[in-house]
C-alpha cells in the first residue's frame, strides 16, 4: 500500500470504564501517520491487522465496535494485556 493510501485506526477500551471498545480515530495518508506516531509517543501498542482495519474503518468516530468484530478486537486486547504484564 502506498503512503497516500495508508490507513490507520485507533481503538479505546478501558476495563471497568467502557462497556465495549470504541473507534476513537481513523484516517489515511498523513492522518494515518500521525495516529501511528502519537500511539508510539504515548507507548500505545501499534498492531497491524488489515482485516480489522478494513472492517472498523467503516465505523464512525466514537462508534462502538460491533459484535462481529469482538473476536478480532478481543485478540488484540489480550495481546496488549500480555504486553503490559511484561513491563
Amino acid at each position: 500500500m502506498d503512503e497516500k493510501n495508508k490507513k490507520a485506526i485507533a481503538l479505546r477500551y478501558e476495563k471497568g470504564k467502557d462497556s465495549t471498545p470504541k473507534l476513537v480515530a481513523k484516517g489515511q495518508g498523513y492522518i494515518a501517520d500521525k495516529i501511528v506516531e502519537l500511539a508510539k509517543e504515548n507507548d500505545v501498542p501499534v498492531i497491524k491487522d488489515e482485516k480489522l482495519l478494513s472492517a472498523a474503518y467503516t465505523l464512525d468516530i466514537y462508534e462502538e465496535i460491533p459484535p462481529e468484530l469482538y473476536k478480532a478486537v478481543a485478540k488484540i486486547l489480550a495481546y496488549v494485556e500480555k504486553l503490559k504484564k511484561q513491563i
